[in-house]
């Protein structure tokens, strides 16, 4: 399996008068070349969920297994290692530098990770071609379409060529025909060999043919899996 939990818990402000429990008692595996989605409603804990997969903290308790590395025995700068390697994020609002141009955009996960000029470009060339972006290369993120950032944010995921592509609720903020356009991408992606994992409770994404599997999550607990 490539993701794995087990009895996962997490807990903000632990011993506080503030404590909340996020996650409660997860269980979860989900194998190589999937597409799932974790549906809820804000405050479910889905996001949480997604963070804990996404190798950005370890759980309070349980053990969590990401692409054969066990969290909770990870130094912070390893696992911060093992993120850059391993996970693509793709965020609800993109989260791109507007000042940045395109390829610098793209091209930003690698730079921690000492990947050459040189190969950067040609990594970032390759995707910037397949998603059809390559005429913007030396645009200001802010001077692009929608559509184009949101084909940035997914070259930016994939230039790592992580196993694992996690998406924060993706269409949130993009009409209909956006919504199926990104759907469609991560269908091509899956077929191609990515694990996918989204956090969504729009109809679009939920009831798309490509999603493998839904997950429900409700006060921290899954309810269906």
């Amino acid at each position: 399996m490539l993701i794995e939990l087990e009895s996962v818990t997490k807990i903000y402000n632990q011993g506080r008068p503030n404590e909340v429990r996020a996650l409660d008692a997860i269980d979860l595996r989900i194998g190589a070349e999937t597409m799932v989605c974790l549906r809820g409603a804000s405050g479910s804990g889905k996001s949480t969920l997604l963070s804990i997969i996404g190798c950005i903290f370890p759980p309070t308790s349980g053990r969590a297994a990401i692409a054969g590395r066990k969290l909770s025995r990870l130094p912070d700068r390893f696992l911060t290692l093992h993120r850059r390697r391993t996970i693509g994020f793709i965020f609800q609002r993109f989260n791109l530098l507007p000042e940045l141009t395109v390829l610098d955009n793209i091209t930003l996960p690698l730079l921690p990770l000492g990947v050459g000029p040189a190969d950067r470009r040609a990594r970032a060339r390759e995707l910037m071609e397949r998603f059809g972006i390559i005429h913007r290369e030396n645009f200001r993120a802010a001077q692009v379409s929608g559509g184009e950032l949101q084909r940035v944010a997914i070259a930016r995921a994939l230039i790592n060529d992580p196993p694992i592509i996690l998406a924060d609720e993706p269409t949130a903020h993009l009409d209909s025909r956006l919504s199926h356009v990104f759907m469609d991408l991560m269908a091509e992606l899956r077929a191609a060999g990515k694990t996918i994992v989204i956090t969504s409770h729009d109809p679009l994404v939920t009831e798309h043919p490509a999603i493998e599997r839904i997950i429900d999550i409700r006060d921290g607990r899954i309810h269906a899996a």
